[in-house]
């Protein structure tokens, strides 16, 4: 019964106690060898919860994945191939014009110069939403100047970065605040036609808070319910909502637009 304590507590549950009298150490020993039958069961129902555990979380991350695509495949078509196909019409309007009138031609390849930095900056958004949505094992503050420094590269926006290198925040608060300000920025890129953008992630007393702000042609946010920039908006509301926070938005017309995050650390 030793031995049979020693295996068990090692984790053989398949351990048995051969007893073939008729005493009450064999009655306590085929107790033991039904208990022990009890708790194999247990695990391995236990190794298979986590199984399909795995595998669900495996298909959800595929699901979420192929969702992504083929947002980013609308987006495309819906904005990038427009002004593509765009630019092919009015560059050949161009053409035809250069030796009738010249002035029309050139303020028809103007327009063609506008659409391509539009385009330009649509990739450049497109391309943010491409990177790992994950900080990859950084730290939240590093992983946001890497963003931005990444972004400083490829754009002519003026950042203005605020960020405590000490804050002491969960893994999963982290990464959902990463994406939040990920969204932000690339909302930035695509709509606001900004020349500078502040981002702040500082602590206020028991709380995070969070701040990004642009100096763009802002919106109508009693109008934006409607409009196709509102999916974004909502993604990062239901993300902060998620982690217990709560979500700010302002702007107006002409001004820019705020978005502003508090969200408590205990």
């Amino acid at each position: 019964m030793s031995l049979f304590i020693a295996m068990v507590a090692n984790g053989n549950y398949q351990a048995k106690i051969v007893d073939n009298s008729n005493d009450e150490i064999a009655r306590i020993g085929k107790d033991l060898n039904e208990l022990t039958d009890k708790m194999h069961t247990q695990v391995k129902s236990l190794q298979r919860l986590a199984d399909e555990k795995a595998e669900l979380a495996d298909g959800a991350h595929r699901a979420a994945a192929i969702e992504e695509r083929q947002r980013l495949a609308r987006d495309l078509h819906d904005a990038v191939s427009q002004q593509l196909f765009a630019l092919t019409m009015m560059s050949k309007a161009g053409m035809k014009l250069f030796d009738k009138n010249s002035e029309a031609a050139k303020d028809k390849f103007a327009e063609v110069s506008q659409i391509a930095q539009q385009a330009q900056t649509e990739m450049r958004a497109l391309l943010l939403h491409l990177r790992p949505v994950h900080l990859s094992g950084d730290s939240l503050s590093s992983g946001v100047k890497k963003l931005v420094d990444e972004l400083k590269q490829r754009t002519q926006l003026i950042f203005h970065i605020h960020i405590e290198d000490t804050m002491e925040l969960s893994k999963s608060m982290e990464e959902h605040l990463f994406r939040i300000i990920q969204e932000a920025l690339s909302n930035t890129l695509r709509h606001a036609e900004a020349s500078e953008v502040t981002v702040e992630l500082l602590t206020r007393g028991m709380d995070v808070a969070v701040t990004i702000q642009d100096n763009g042609k802002g919106f109508d946010t009693a109008a934006m319910k409607h409009r196709k920039t509102s999916l974004g908006l909502k993604s990062m509301q239901e993300r902060c909502e998620e982690l217990g926070g709560t979500f700010m938005l302002r702007a107006s017309v002409g001004v820019g637009t705020q978005i502003g995050l508090r969200i408590p650390t205990n």
